[in-house]
């Protein structure tokens, strides 16, 4: 989704913050919560046993949309846990505002398997892409705000290496809500055309990454 995540490279020393207690539970329990929604994303995938040929082929046909479902979820949990983990690595002491936002983005993707059940049932229905873009546009503003909140406790100069990196992860997030937020009336007037929308989520966050590393400094 965004750019690699050094706090979780075994090459790199781990952040100062991470191996604070409190840090680290939020961070065990979002590993945890992300790892069961992964997995419950596959339950939607299925083909009913003892199938005549005919039928089986059918059904393996019919299972192909679920496929794309899961494909499509299963990448945008992995970046949102690459995401999130770069986000918890890097926050300060916890506070109370922090430590709410960052359940609420757990529950956000707790929940998603639901509207991934019905993007793959339902694809053709504005309701079930409205809110599939819905739940993704919400975790990306959940992990922008956090990333807002915490800027200048995390870097307090604006000029180092550090903050241009943070706020070019920003400007990704801000991307992915905006794109996933004008697909939800795009959704209703054609579904095709909204999901294919997503993609460019792609050259929006390569165009940010890239020209805010090559802009020279003020």
């Amino acid at each position: 989704m965004t750019e690699p995540v050094a706090a979780t490279d075994p090459s790199q020393p781990p952040h100062p913050h991470e191996n604070a207690p409190g840090k680290a539970r939020l961070i065990a329990l979002s590993d945890g919560i992300y790892a069961i929604a992964m997995t419950l994303l596959v339950i939607n995938v299925a083909v009913p046993a003892n199938l005549p040929a005919a039928a089986f082929h059918k059904a393996l046909n019919d299972a192909l949309p679920s496929l794309g479902a899961f494909a499509l979820s299963f990448t945008l949990i992995a970046g949102f846990w690459r995401d999130h983990r770069r986000i918890l690595t890097t926050l300060p002491v916890e506070t109370t505002v922090v430590t709410r936002l960052v359940l609420l983005g757990l529950g956000l993707v707790a929940l998603l398997p639901f509207p991934t059940g019905l993007l793959a049932e339902y694809a053709s229905q504005p309701d079930a892409v409205a809110l599939y873009a819905s739940a993704m546009a919400a975790i990306h503003a959940v992990h922008a705000t956090l990333l807002l909140l915490t800027q200048r406790q995390v870097h307090p100069s604006p000029k180092s290496p550090a903050a241009a990196a943070r706020r070019r992860f920003t400007a990704q997030l801000a991307s992915s809500v905006l794109v996933f937020g004008l697909s939800i009336p795009l959704a209703f007037v054609d579904t095709e055309v909204a999901m294919w929308f997503w993609i460019a989520l792609v050259p929006a966050h390569y165009v940010l990454g890239h020209y805010r590393r090559r802009r020279p400094p003020a």
